[in-house]
């Protein structure tokens, strides 16, 4: 295939490089992968094969532009593979996952390579290296040496096996995950055991049961986590029960589609690895490149959490069973598939708060334009223009250009809002385009969320959790957007693993800014605002529920961290008994509080980039909570305060350490009070 047949062969002419999807095919990106392979192999061999002594200019400079082509075909590859893979993609996915994970080890344990770099690692205080310069060198050799570099070639060689059996086992995850995912969304032959569901759910429901041939059905998909945002208003309690055993039963109730064998190869696979490179656990390995340093650490913050947060979900539960006792004719013992009914229950009745009937005042299209972007354009000047004329990956995903306060262009960002069965579950941030100065590319990110699609007509009314989920998400994108490096190594949200939730969190505090939400939260049929004392009810519950919350999330924090604790030779008999272990050990042990994602079915640890690093959303949410202080102190959504934030935090990407990076910022360490009171864990 040649670059006159093969879009992907050539740089896009499209602007900003978006790929352009409308001409390619599935059978285009392994060609074009390979062909991508082989020219950074030779772009990487006259590096290696030159006689002079290492320098910057000969060494990293042609390092950083190496891989082009590869950098480019992946992007567009990858953000298909997530998004909409169907089958031709996921054949390409599990047949590229050892060929991509061969040509990193390529890379990173090249001893000529390693040698260069090495060189100018030991030269690097007496070389004229500016601190982006100094900060690639120092990165490039630790990722090396962390990757296996200096080892023996019988070391490298099984590592090198490793990584391309766990590169599978992660794709086929996904693949199993996936398919069993679609399999056990419930199907419901009658209306009446929906009661409660609004008619907008109702009409997204009948719509995925028409999408599957079934029509006079509706049908309940299933989101990534434990729960589900139905089991808050559905009435017939077997209705919710069916509607939570799907979801705990993804990826291991036997079949083709069992997660259990899986997972646990990858566990004892991960463990071999890191004792070939001197750890002692897989986590070990992880958090030794983090901010957190060693699992050690980890733990103790983990710990520290899950006693109030378990004491307080203790709190919870009494009152809700208090609930169902004063309230059912029959009353019965609270089950998990209970909770967030009997807790809305509570909370209406404490708050006077009906968080279903919110959705009507968060229509999406004013969601997004109206809060999303409106808070971006205050905070930091944007503005968004659609770009119909430009096509996606899916006609789902829509493209905005999106332009400084001075009207220059800054990059594109796509949003792809609707759940479909080729799309993974979850939502995420994922560049399409790198940013490099090195390179001369702007940035093209991507958000993907998985909200029920309505009947076409109706309006698409979100969730209070989605609209978070979409603040959330943006957080990622304005990280991506913002870019300002020279080198694509550090580019976007190429930080610590432990780091990179923080500007996506920060992002949720405008969701309930005044001016923000009195601009976006209006009744879809009336305009009307949200109601000023019902705003203030809102606010109020912020620490509602956050026992519950806290320990669902600290458990799947915490069964992450167990897993990826085994060393070399260990491995898992028992997944249930091992996770019923695990959680007992640290006090998370409720069944009525299940854990927010279990193995079978954890997606971030086993198919995504967080083993051993799922801690990484409460570690982050410690310098979240210190900055969102800061803000509030500081005049809150002001253009001086978005250019200082933007400018010290987001814009450095990885050229500056993360911590370094907060204390520029906000003039010190991170308080951990402000999380404590957020989460109502200080009392």
């Amino acid at each position: 295939m040649t670059s006159a047949t093969n879009p992907l062969l050539q740089p896009s002419t499209l602007p900003y490089q978006l790929p352009d999807y409308a001409a390619i095919r599935p059978e285009h990106y392994l060609p074009a992968l390979r062909d991508g392979f082989a020219q950074q192999r030779a772009e990487l061999q006259r590096i290696t094969m030159a006689r002079s002594m290492p320098t910057f200019e000969n060494t990293m400079v042609p390092l950083e532009r190496s891989g082009e082509l590869l950098d480019r075909v992946s992007h567009a590859f990858y953000t298909v593979s997530s998004a909409d893979a169907t089958p031709e993609i996921q054949a390409i996915d599990e047949e590229l996952a050892p060929l991509m994970s061969a040509h990193q080890d390529a890379i990173l344990l090249d001893a000529a390579l390693y040698w260069r770099v090495s060189q100018l690692h030991e030269q690097r205080d007496a070389l004229p290296l500016d601190p982006e310069q100094r900060r690639l060198v120092e990165r490039w050799h630790r990722e090396m040496t962390l990757a296996g570099a200096a080892l023996g070639e019988d070391a490298k060689t099984r590592l090198s096996e490793l990584n391309q059996r766990l590169s599978t086992l992660s794709t086929t995850f996904e693949k199993n995950l996936l398919a069993d995912t679609n399999e056990l969304a419930v199907v419901f032959d009658e209306e009446k055991l929906l009661d409660g569901l609004s008619s907008g759910e109702l009409s997204a429901a009948a719509r995925a049961a028409a999408d599957r041939g079934l029509d006079g059905s509706w049908v309940l998909t299933l989101p990534l986590f434990t729960g589900h945002p139905a089991l808050a208003a559905l009435t017939d309690r077997e209705s919710r029960r069916r509607v939570m055993a799907a979801s705990r039963a993804r990826g291991s109730r036997g079949g083709e589609h069992d997660n259990r064998r899986i997972l646990t190869e990858i566990t004892a696979l991960r463990a071999e690895r890191a004792g070939l490179l001197g750890y002692p656990t897989h986590a070990a390995a992880v958090t030794a490149d983090a901010t957190a340093g060693t699992p050690e650490a980890v733990e103790h913050m983990l710990r520290a959490l899950a006693e109030p947060a378990a004491r307080n979900a203790a709190a919870e539960r009494a009152a809700l069973q208090q609930l169902i006792d004063e309230t059912e004719a029959q009353p019965f013992p609270l089950e998990g598939h209970d909770w967030a009914f009997y807790t809305e229950r509570l909370r209406t009745a404490a708050y006077d708060i009906d968080t279903a009937a919110l959705r009507a005042w968060f229509e999406a299209e004013r969601v997004l334009r109206d809060g999303v972007f409106a808070a971006a354009g205050r905070l930091y000047g944007l503005t968004f223009a659609e770009r119909p004329d430009l096509a996606a990956y899916h006609p789902d995903a829509r493209v905005f250009e999106v332009f400084e306060e001075d009207g220059s262009a800054l990059g594109l960002y796509v949003l792809d809002l609707y759940t479909r069965e080729s799309k993974r579950g979850g939502a995420w941030m994922n560049p399409i385009v790198s940013q490099s100065a090195l390179r001369g590319t702007l940035p093209v990110v991507a958000n993907n969320l998985n909200v029920a699609k309505p009947a076409d007509g109706e309006p698409t009314l979100l969730t209070l959790d989605e609209v978070n989920t979409l603040f959330h998400e943006f957080g990622h994108a304005l990280h991506g957007l913002f870019s300002d490096v020279t080198f694509p190594h550090f580019s976007g949200t190429n930080v610590f693993r432990d780091f990179v939730e923080f500007p996506s969190q920060v992002n949720e505090m405008w969701m309930l800014w005044p001016e923000v939400l009195d601009s976006y939260a209006r009744h879809h049929e009336t305009d009307e605002p949200l109601p000023a004392a019902l705003v203030e009810r809102l606010r109020a519950t912020g620490t509602f529920n956050q026992g519950f919350e806290t320990s669902e999330y600290l458990a799947a924090a915490w069964l992450d961290q167990a897993l990826h604790a085994l060393p070399a030779g260990g491995s898992i008999d028992d997944v249930a008994a091992f996770e019923a272990a695990a959680l007992a050990d640290i006090g998370l042990d409720d069944p009525v509080v299940p854990t927010r994602y279990s193995s079978a079915y954890f997606a971030h640890v086993f198919s995504g980039g967080y083993s051993a690093g799922y801690y990484s959303y409460i570690w982050s949410e410690v310098l979240d909570a210190d900055t969102v202080e800061w803000f509030r102190e500081n005049g809150g959504l002001a253009r001086e305060n978005g250019e200082r934030f933007r400018r010290r935090l987001l814009a450095v990407g990885g050229s500056k350490d993360p911590l370094e990076s907060y204390r520029d910022f906000r003039g010190r360490d991170a308080d951990i009070a402000p999380l404590l009171k957020r989460r109502g864990l200080d009392r």
